[in-house]
């Protein structure tokens, strides 16, 4: 085997430090790093796709390596982000275990989704130009956001979003992973815009979004992309 076809697997496995990096942070009660490592996962997770397809250099080991990085870091990792979010809430109630809070550990529904969400992906043939549910990435994403943006308004470690607000985010991207839902994929048989006008609208509002309210838009981007997934997806086929 030559070295080449070892490149996207290498790359993958920058997924997968990076996720274990992020939970390193959360542990250490850093959650704007751990977030920031869930973006760098994700960076991994596009270029080792596009490696492989550069250098044709796809494999079945590949895949699964592809989804076993995915599980640490869509899943895990994001996992205990919601965690910490829960520990902090202003509004958690006391109902402790074995010395621990019990509620917060509802948070690790995410990993459990996300797993079953990468294996109904391992094993179905039709998710090549769009995704059917939401992919894990995505959910990670989501949550990596929202530490981010309470940084920047100054509500990070004050439980602002409240523990029944993030259990209602648990449970709804829980579903939607699992979902019959269709929501696009950004591989694009060419940069044109015939064809392709859904995904360089949401690419030319998330940039601008971000530019103008910088770390704040990052959730509200994510509820962009499932809107328009929502509404165009099916007619994207």
């Amino acid at each position: 085997m030559s070295i080449k076809q070892h490149i996207p697997n290498a790359i993958t496995c920058g997924n997968l430090v990076s996720g274990c990096m992020s939970i390193l942070f959360i542990a250490c009660g850093m959650p704007v790093k751990a977030a920031v490592m869930i973006f760098a996962a994700g960076l991994f997770d596009f270029f080792d796709g596009f490696a492989a397809r550069l250098l044709h250099a796809k494999s079945a080991i590949g895949a699964d390596l592809d989804s076993l990085a995915d599980v640490v870091s869509s899943g895990v990792a994001p996992g205990f982000i919601m965690y910490w979010m829960m520990v902090h809430a202003a509004d958690l109630p006391d109902v402790s275990w074995l010395g621990i809070s019990v509620l917060p550990c509802l948070a690790f529904l995410l990993p459990v989704f996300s797993a079953i969400r990468l294996a109904k992906f391992n094993n179905d043939d039709t998710q090549k130009t769009s995704f059917r549910g939401l992919p894990a990435p995505g959910m990670a994403i989501f949550v990596a956001s929202l530490p981010l943006a309470l940084s920047q308004v100054g509500h990070l470690t004050d439980g602002a979003l409240g523990y029944w607000t993030c259990l209602g985010i648990t449970l709804v991207f829980s579903f939607m992973m699992v979902s019959r839902l269709r929501f696009f994929s950004f591989k694009m048989k060419s940069a044109k815009w015939k064809g392709n006008e859904v995904r360089w609208i949401f690419l030319i509002v998330a940039v601008a979004a971000v530019a103008v309210f910088r770390l704040v838009a990052l959730p509200f981007v994510m509820v962009l992309y499932m809107l328009l997934s929502v509404f165009f997806a099916e007619k994207m086929e």
